[in-house]
């Protein structure tokens, strides 16, 4: 439960340096997201998903 916790608050660090350094960009980003479809957007997802649980398992293993 403890390694959970430190990624959540990894995750919402970098979500928030993002946010602090560079709102107009993420701005921009959203913008951009909605016109891109959802397939596209499912895939990025995924690939983002594999590469983290990938790096997870060769730190971890």
């Amino acid at each position: 439960m403890s390694d959970f916790l430190v990624a959540l608050g990894l995750v919402l660090a970098l979500e928030g340096t993002l946010y602090a350094a560079a709102p107009g960009g993420l701005k921009t980003m959203m913008k951009q997201a909605i016109g891109t479809p959802d397939s596209v957007l499912r895939a990025g997802g995924l690939i983002a998903l594999a590469v983290g649980v990938g790096l997870v398992w060769l730190v971890r293993h």
